[in-house]
């Protein structure tokens, strides 16, 4: 009885991960697809930072067609947005979220833009500043003192 009940569970656990493995290989090929896409559209522009937040997508002052052709879950999540001059127009941009926080405001840059979407960064006068290094949770500041005291090597 019991052993009949922990194949099913097996049974089942199994046939779960089966389906992640595809559905996550189906992804990977998505994602590839849309970089590849993003590569072929991208350009240089230079343009000026005036400000960047974390805001959701229907605050951001994006057009109403991105709006619309967004999913619905993405209109309630918080996505990187830069205002930048570009020219002499004022825009909305998206910017890619591994390189939001070295994005410097205030400043002009050249910046690789696909679309709307800023993928990459570099300072036109002299380097951009190092992004500010992130502050440690209280747990690992702690275990970081401990190891300190006892004298081992800080963990990464």
């Amino acid at each position: 009885m019991v052993g009949k009940i922990l194949l099913i569970i097996l049974v089942v656990l199994v046939l779960l991960l089966v389906g992640l493995y595809f559905l996550g290989r189906r992804m990977q090929k998505k994602q590839a697809e849309q970089q590849a896409q993003i590569d072929a559209a991208k350009q240089n522009v230079s343009m000026l930072i005036i400000d960047k937040k974390k805001m959701k997508l229907n605050e951001s002052g994006l057009p109403a067609a991105v709006l619309e052709q967004a999913p619905k879950y993405m209109r309630r999540a918080k996505l990187p947005i830069v205002k930048a001059k570009i020219g002499p127009q004022i825009m909305s941009l998206i910017c890619d979220a591994e390189i939001f926080d070295n994005v410097p405001v205030k400043k002009e840059v050249k910046a690789t833009v696909s679309g709307i979407y800023i993928t990459d960064v570099k300072g036109i006068r002299g380097a951009l500043p190092a992004a500010p290094a992130k502050k440690k949770s209280k747990f690992k500041a702690w275990v970081a003192r401990m190891q300190e005291k006892a004298g081992a090597k800080p963990i990464k």
